[in-house]
């Protein structure tokens, strides 16, 4: 099992489409016991949480986010926790709204100390 996500601050490698989350976007993980949660905030995103399971690699989590043109979004998501060569942590997500249409894949990586 990949180390613990507690504390690591994560930002998708490419933008998705507008309304969305994108690179310059900050996920600020938090894990105990099984359980994960995040504050996320950047580019179209003003403020977004989620909340969720970690069993072994998987994710399982909710996410609501309110964009900077006012509106909210929500959805759900499953991601797999890989450590990359260099010890960051990758998750590779897939990801369906339940607030709209629409569903997708992304993958969002642990910041280097030199790009936080």
């Amino acid at each position: 099992m990949a180390r613990s996500l507690d504390g690591l601050v994560l930002a998708p490698v490419a933008d998705q489409a507008p309304g969305q989350v994108g690179t310059g976007t900050r996920f600020t993980y938090h894990e105990q016991d099984g359980r994960i949660w995040a504050e996320y905030a950047g580019g179209d995103v003003i403020r977004g949480h989620l909340v969720g399971t970690r069993e072994g690699d998987r994710l399982d989590f909710r996410y609501v986010q309110l964009r900077t043109d006012g509106s909210t979004a929500s959805g759900r998501c499953a991601s797999t926790v890989v450590e990359l060569a260099d010890g960051r942590v990758r998750l590779e997500e897939t990801w369906e709204w339940e607030s709209q249409p629409g569903r997708g894949t992304s993958v969002v990586e642990q910041l280097s100390e030199a790009s936080s």
